[in-house]
């Protein structure tokens, strides 16, 4: 089935991919606490903002998003083991699956540059995923759904005007019903919001 072509350019698709970074940028540390050396996250962020200031979209983009998802399957792994009889163990879990989400916003990030120009459902997701992994990740560090909302208030306050554009061009987002669904829509429905500004 096709979709309606939406018009979006190169410097469009840039603005997008350098909000996306800073975006991702907000949970990296949790990543970096959980995989001290593992530079998979920020290599995913670093090569979308090298596209976002002016560089080419190239394999190098994808090849980093597809390693940085990898180190979020290890820390989803990592993430699974544990023992309620064991309050450290506990702990390492929720520091592996905040440090999951923080990968998945890296990747997030990496995906903006992919931004396809077709009026479909599932693209929204290239503009508000890294945000919304993110805030889930900063939540799931913390326990505090107050954690989730200071990134996505954020996230909202330095929003370039194209990204909220872009995103006008295209249908509403198809988030789920779990927590990260909600931040989802949460995300969208305030950047499809008139600015303020």
């Amino acid at each position: 089935m096709g979709h309606e072509e939406i018009p979006l350019s190169l410097d469009e698709l840039r603005q997008l991919s350098l909000w996306t970074a800073d975006c991702a940028e907000q949970a990296l540390p949790l990543f970096e606490a959980a995989a001290p050396g593992d530079r998979r996250a920020r290599d995913a962020i670093e090569a979308v903002r090298e596209f976002g200031a002016g560089g080419k979209r190239t394999k190098a983009i994808r090849t980093a998003a597809w390693a940085a998802l990898k180190a979020a399957g290890e820390l989803n792994a990592a993430g699974r083991r544990r023992t309620a009889d064991d309050p450290a163990a506990e702990a390492q879990a929720v520091e592996a699956r905040a440090a999951e989400a923080a990968a998945r916003a890296a990747v997030g990030a990496a995906g903006s540059a992919y931004l396809h120009p077709f009026a479909a459902a599932t693209q929204v997701k290239h503009i508000v995923a890294a945000a919304q992994y993110a805030a889930y990740a900063r939540e799931l560090a913390t326990g505090d759904p107050g954690a989730a909302d200071a990134v996505v208030r954020w996230a909202v306050e330095r929003v370039p005007p194209t990204v909220r554009e872009v995103l006008a061009r295209y249908p509403d987002g198809a988030p789920g019903r779990t927590r990260l669904g909600e931040l989802h829509r949460r995300i969208e429905a305030e950047l499809r919001r008139p600015s303020t500004s």
